[in-house]
C-alpha cells in the first residue's frame, strides 16, 4: 500500500492553510459496505429458487461460518441482538438475576438483560483495550450474579482467561458480543469456536454483512435451544413444514420470538464469508498507514493490539489526549466534517443513557475509565472500501487539525 503522499507533521508544523488540506470534494463515509457482483448473484439465485426465507441457503451459511470460526455449533439470525437475547435465555438467566456487563457497548447489551427482568451490573474496563476489567468484575460479583456478557470491543477480544476462570469458579457463565470481533482470536482461539454462547453481527457497516443480520455459536445443546426459541418456540421451521418430504405438523413448547434469518440475508453471507480474508487483509494496511502516522504525535493515542490477541479491526478508535490540543472531542469532529471526512463515536457509555442513570442511579464518574475516554474518543473510516486517496485524505486531515489546533 502506497500511501507516502500523506503529510508528515514535521511538514504540517510549516503551516499549510486549511484550504490546501480540504481537497475532498465529496463526503468520505464512515462506513461503507463492500457489497458486489458476487453478492448480487448470490442473492439472484435465492429469488430464482422460489425459496427466500429460512431454508437451504440459511443452512448452507450456518455451516460455512460455524466452519470459519472453528464452532461446533451455528444459528443465523435477524440481528446480533436476538443471539445476545437467545443466548441469555438458553443460559437460563430470569429475572431478579444479575449480569455483569460493560458500559463501553452498544445500548442492545444492557437492552436484552433488561428485556429478561434480569439487572445489567456495569463495571470499568481497562485503560488501553477498553475490553471488561477482570478485576472489577470479580469484585462485582454477588449471589446473584448468573451470568458475565463480555464484549470484544472494536474488534479486540478480551481477556478471557481470567473472565472465564472468576466464572468457573462462581458456577456462572459467560456470553460474548462478538459483534466487532469477526475474525479474532485469543491466545490462538478463534472468538466463536468454544462453547461459550457468542453472538456476532451482519450489521451493514460489520467486518461481513447480510444487511441486517447475526449469527449465535456455542454447544450444540445450547444452539438448538436457541434455534427453538428463535421461531416462536415451534418444533419445525418453514423448511421442515414446506420442503421435499416435510410435515405440516409442529407444536409449539413455549413462547418464542420471531427471530430467523432469511436465505436472501444468508446468501449474502455466503459470498461476503468467501472474500472475509481479502477484507481483513486491507482492513489491516489501513490500520498500519494510521497507526503509522499517529503513534508518535503527542495530542493522538492510537488503539493497541495485545500481542496475544488478533484484532479483528473493526473499529479505529483515536483518542485524542485532550490537554495537548485547545479544542474538545466534539469540535475535533466537527474540523473532521468540514473536511469532508466521516466519523462516529464508540461509544456513548451505557451509564450516562437517561434510563440506566435514572433506574440504577449511575453517575457518570462512577465508571471513570470508560467515562474519561468516551469524553476523547472518535472512530475514524475503516473498512475495505478505501481508496488510498482516502486513507492518506484522513491522515491528512487527522494531522492538520492537531497542528492548528495544538497547544
Amino acid at each position: 500500500m502506497d500511501l507516502t503522499q500523506a503529510p508528515t507533521a514535521s511538514e504540517l508544523r510549516a503551516g499549510p492553510s486549511v484550504d490546501s488540506w480540504n481537497r475532498r470534494s465529496s463526503f468520505l463515509l464512515f462506513s461503507t459496505p463492500a457489497v458486489g457482483e458476487e453478492e448480487m448473484l448470490e442473492v439472484a439465485d435465492t429469488l430464482k429458487s422460489g425459496w427466500i426465507t429460512t431454508g437451504p441457503k440459511t443452512q448452507q451459511f450456518e455451516a460455512a461460518f460455524g466452519n470459519r470460526v472453528g464452532a461446533s455449533s451455528a444459528l443465523g439470525l435477524n440481528s446480533c441482538t436476538a443471539g445476545l437475547h437467545l443466548g441469555l435465555m438458553a443460559l437460563g438467566i430470569r429475572p431478579g438475576d444479575e449480569v455483569i456487563t460493560t458500559p463501553m457497548t452498544f445500548c442492545a447489551c444492557a437492552n436484552v438483560i433488561e428485556h429478561l427482568g434480569a439487572t445489567p451490573v456495569l463495571v470499568d474496563v481497562e485503560p488501553d483495550t477498553l475490553n471488561l476489567c477482570p478485576k472489577a468484575v470479580e469484585a462485582a460479583i454477588t449471589p446473584r450474579t448468573k451470568a458475565i456478557l463480555a464484549v470484544h470491543y472494536a474488534g479486540h477480544p478480551v481477556d478471557l482467561d481470567p473472565i472465564e476462570e472468576i466464572a468457573r469458579i462462581n458456577g456462572i457463565a459467560v456470553i460474548e458480543d462478538a459483534a466487532h470481533a469477526l475474525p479474532a482470536s485469543y491466545k490462538g482461539r478463534l472468538i466463536g469456536s468454544g462453547d461459550n454462547p457468542v453472538a456476532f453481527s451482519f450489521y451493514a457497516t460489520k467486518n461481513l454483512t447480510t444487511g441486517e443480520g447475526g449469527m449465535l455459536t456455542g454447544s450444540a445443546e445450547l444452539i438448538a435451544r436457541a434455534r427453538t426459541l428463535g421461531l416462536h418456540g415451534m418444533s419445525r421451521d418453514a423448511w421442515k413444514r414446506y420442503g421435499h418430504g416435510g410435515s405440516w405438523f409442529y407444536e409449539v413448547n413455549e413462547p418464542g420470538f420471531k427471530y430467523n434469518m432469511t436465505d436472501v440475508q444468508a446468501a449474502m453471507g455466503l459470498a461476503q464469508l468467501r472474500k472475509l480474508d481479502r477484507f481483513q487483509a486491507r482492513r489491516r494496511e489501513v490500520v498500519a498507514a494510521y497507526t503509522n502516522a499517529f503513534e508518535n504525535i503527542d495530542a493522538l493515542e492510537a488503539p493497541t493490539e495485545r500481542p496475544e490477541v488478533e484484532h479483528a479491526w473493526h473499529l479505529y478508535v483515536l483518542r485524542l489526549r485532550l490537554g495537548a490540543l485547545r479544542i474538545e472531542r466534539n469540535q475535533f469532529i466537527d474540523e473532521l466534517t468540514a473536511r469532508n471526512i466521516g466519523t462516529s463515536v464508540h461509544f456513548i457509555p451505557i451509564h450516562i443513557h437517561p434510563f440506566y442513570q435514572q433506574k440504577y442511579g449511575y453517575q457518570p464518574t462512577q465508571l471513570p475509565v470508560a467515562y474519561e475516554s468516551y469524553q476523547r474518543m472518535l472512530s475514524l473510516p475503516l473498512h475495505p472500501m478505501l481508496t488510498d486517496a482516502d486513507v492518506s485524505d484522513v491522515i491528512s486531515a487527522v494531522l492538520d487539525i492537531v497542528q492548528r489546533f495544538g497547544r
